[in-house]
């Protein structure tokens, strides 16, 4: 009787465990259901032609109804302070807005910017579009009074956006004694959609922000509980009968320039300055397969004209994260997200892997990408080849990303699957699984798992499952009002090695929780919002000996004014344990060991309607066995539309007076942003890292005879700052660059 309780035991848990493995196949292949409950808007056919000439005086706009709009802020749900009218329409090929912003005060329009990609607390309008109505990713088109073009892609729900993203549209506007106006023209061709029986249903938002006021009016009626920018709250809206033209846009560059490089000579007694000529020719096309399919592709890839990456001082023990910013890696990016990790940047895949290696560039010889959807399928393909040098080998980079709805038009479920292969015989493949699911309104259940196969751990000892997986499991409760939680729980093996993802620690059992509490004011009250709860934690322990190795808790409060100021403070908790000793600037090192210790931080944000305005953090505490202050600060400028000025200083003073040890670490950034109009602009900052002691300059000026036509010259330079630092001086410049690029797109 035993034997056959032990044998039922036995058979009930693998039912239970090829149930669960059942249920999570049949939520992958199976169709997701629609739970909307409202039929979509349907949008107006335009009924005449429409001068793009920002004045909305055409018959067919006003056969148009506007768009019926509240008050999202200062005050949700108030009497909006100024006649806003949107309207939205289209034709066979086209999807038109149009907007007429009067205003009691046209002196107080705020034009702070003519940079492209650039508004800066602006007077706006605003569209946000869910091509796919997939509820979790979308596209942005916004735009100021002097018609500067703003163009992002969201993802994971408003969770994560990409600035750099650039597309093909049109827009106009006018500004006069009544206020200003605009009217908007966006190809199909350069949204992406899907049609069922000649419909396709999009999601859209759309939005005026007067700056001075910090007042949003928006459509839809977004409840507080949500960001106003969320595509799972976007309306549904109806087009008919329209049609995606299939342009192929060929894009040929030419660059040449001049760089110097002070090198170590062979005798390793000097720097030797070296100069080299620089002269390629490059080609990029792109090409609309379907109406929601679009293909990249690339030869001898240059990214000359991306701006470098800021400065920074690490003062942890994991690596730093710098974003993707060049534009050929950036169309719908979101597709390709898939984080191992809650509150780390840790990925499956980042994009800056292909062509950097420490900072430096490595030549593209080209490659191809696909983004969009095939079915129900959203489809991301990428595979990109870069050149032998002398310390790397040729290698091979691949990506395919897949996910689509399943269960309800909120949850998803998806797949990946990263390659890099070098000449040399090296490899490293890496895959998983992952899925989003709502179960009620605002709960959702979320889980990744992924593996890699690396042939250098391979060589070492043989493949153990689990030591190569990292994944998390999480639990939350999204919402900007009330109540706002969430828990999770991850492990990462010590053979996990995503060589094109980034990660910060290997080996560890990671559980952290998120708990906050807000309160949105009535129009009485001089704030918006009170968040007087905002706290997290997180605790990981080491995979071989269960050991506690970090941990922090943190609770924040927080205070909003309506005119959009905002003043915080909290108290922070750490705990550390070092197996090793860590190392920081000036030869400073914690010995190995335990180590906890606190810190307070606070700081102010002036309203960002000011034409001047600044930002200040402080914070001050333990750290480690010694003390750490620090001090925050950004400083910006408007001094008119055609420039910008902005001021950034970080200070982190570091002392530890038992081992007499201890430094200090500077980082200054002037940056600046000048237009003469909207064609010819010029951007430029430098960067002072006395950690490094370095200062670093980027000069960046374009002008822009059209989307896609450009013309670029780039000057950088870098000095050593301290030039005693080693034994032997070093140069004064470490090294120049002067390039121009052209750029020029044409449409067959």
């Amino acid at each position: 009787m035993k034997t056959l309780d032990v044998k039922g035991s036995k058979f009930l848990q693998s039912i239970k465990r090829e149930a669960g493995v059942l249920l999570i196949l049949l939520g992958f292949f199976l169709p997701c259901r629609r739970t909307i409950a409202e039929s979509p808007m349907s949008l107006t056919r335009l009924s005449g032609l429409i001068k793009l000439d920002g004045i909305c005086d055409e018959p067919a706009w006003k056969a148009v109804e506007p768009l019926p709009l509240i008050m999202y802020q200062p005050t949700h749900g108030g009497t909006p302070t100024e006649r806003t009218e949107i309207r939205i329409a289209y034709d066979d090929h086209y999807f038109y807005a149009s907007a007429c912003f009067y205003d009691s005060d046209p002196t107080g329009i705020r034009v702070n910017s003519l940079y492209r990609d650039r508004t800066n607390n602006d007077d706006t309008f605003t569209l946000i579009i869910d091509t796919f109505n997939d509820k979790e990713n979308a596209l942005l088109f916004e735009t100021n009074p002097a018609g500067i073009r703003v163009d992002v892609a969201i993802s994971r729900d408003g969770g994560s956006s990409n600035g750099n993203w650039n597309t093909y549209w049109d827009v106009v506007t006018v500004q006069n004694e009544e206020g200003w106006f605009a009217e908007m023209r966006i190809p199909f061709s350069s949204l992406g959609f899907q049609k069922f029986r000649n419909e396709a249903v999009i999601g859209l938002i759309a939005y005026r922000f007067i700056g001075r006021k910090n007042e949003r009016l928006l459509f839809p009626a977004i409840s507080n509980q949500w960001q106003f920018f969320v595509p799972s709250q976007a309306q549904e809206v109806s087009l008919k009968n329209i049609q995606s033209q299939k342009p192929v846009y060929i894009t040929p560059y030419a660059l040449g320039g001049y760089g110097e490089n002070n090198v170590l000579s062979d005798t390793g007694n000097n720097f030797v300055l070296e100069g080299q000529e620089t002269r390629e020719i490059g080609l990029d096309v792109k090409y609309n397969i379907t109406s929601n399919l679009t293909l990249d592709l690339t030869v001898n890839t240059d990214f000359a004209q991306v701006e470098a990456d800021d400065q920074m001082v690490n003062l942890t023990r994991f690596s730093l994260f710098f974003p993707e910013k060049r534009q050929f890696f950036q169309e719908r990016s979101g597709i390709f997200s898939f984080n191992t990790s809650v509150w780390s940047m840790n990925r499956v895949f980042h994009s800056r892997r292909i062509g950097i290696h420490e900072g430096e560039a490595i030549p593209i010889l080209g490659g191809a990408r696909m983004i969009g959807r095939i079915g129900s399928w959203d489809v991301g393909f990428l595979d990109m080849q870069t050149q032998k040098t002398d310390d790397h080998s040729s290698e091979n980079f691949g990506v395919l990303r897949l996910r689509r709805q399943v269960l309800n038009a909120y949850s998803y479920a998806g797949t990946i699957l990263t390659s890099r292969m070098g000449r040399d015989g090296s490899y490293n493949y890496t895959y998983g699984v992952d899925g989003t699911f709502r179960i009620t309104n605002n709960e959702y259940l979320a889980f990744t798992w992924a593996q890699s196969l690396d042939k250098q751990r391979l060589d070492v000892h043989k493949f153990r499952f689990w030591d190569a997986s990292s994944g998390y499991l999480l639990f939350q409760r999204r919402s900007q009002e009330g109540l706002n939680y969430m828990v999770s729980a991850s492990r990462t093996g010590s053979d996990y090695l995503p060589k094109m993802g980034f990660y910060t620690r290997q080996d560890y059992t990671e559980f952290s929780w998120r708990l906050s509490y807000d309160w949105f004011m009535g129009e009485a009250s001089p704030f918006r919002q009170i968040s007087p709860i905002q706290c997290f934690g997180f605790a990981a322990f080491r995979n071989d000996d269960k050991t506690l190795q970090s941990a922090q808790f943190e609770w924040d409060t927080d205070l909003f004014w309506k005119s959009g100021a905002s003043i915080w403070a909290d108290g922070e908790v750490y705990y550390e344990d070092l197996r090793d000793p860590l190392s920081f600037p000036d030869n400073t090192e914690i010995p190995a060991g335990s180590y906890t210790f606190f810190k307070g931080e606070g700081g102010y944000n002036m309203a960002g309607g000011n034409l001047f305005r600044s930002y200040i953090r402080i914070g001050y505490g333990s750290f480690y066995d010694g003390n750490r202050g620090e001090l925050g600060m950004t400083t910006v400028w408007n001094a008119s539309r055609h420039l910008e000025l902005n001021l950034q200083y970080a200070l982190n003073r570091v002392r530890f007076p038992q081992r007499n040890q201890g430094f200090d670490s500077h980082i200054i950034r002037l940056r600046f942003r000048g237009a003469v109009d909207r064609h010819f602009s010029v951007q430029g900052f430098i960067q002072l890292n006395s950690t490094a002691d370095v200062l670093v300059s980027n000069l960046r000026m374009r002008y822009n005879f059209r989307e896609g036509h450009d013309l670029w010259l780039v000057y950088n330079e870098g000095f050593n700052t301290d030039r005693d630092r080693y034994d032997i001086m070093l140069p004064r410049t470490d090294n120049r660059t002067v390039l121009a690029k052209y750029i020029y797109t044409f449409q067959l």
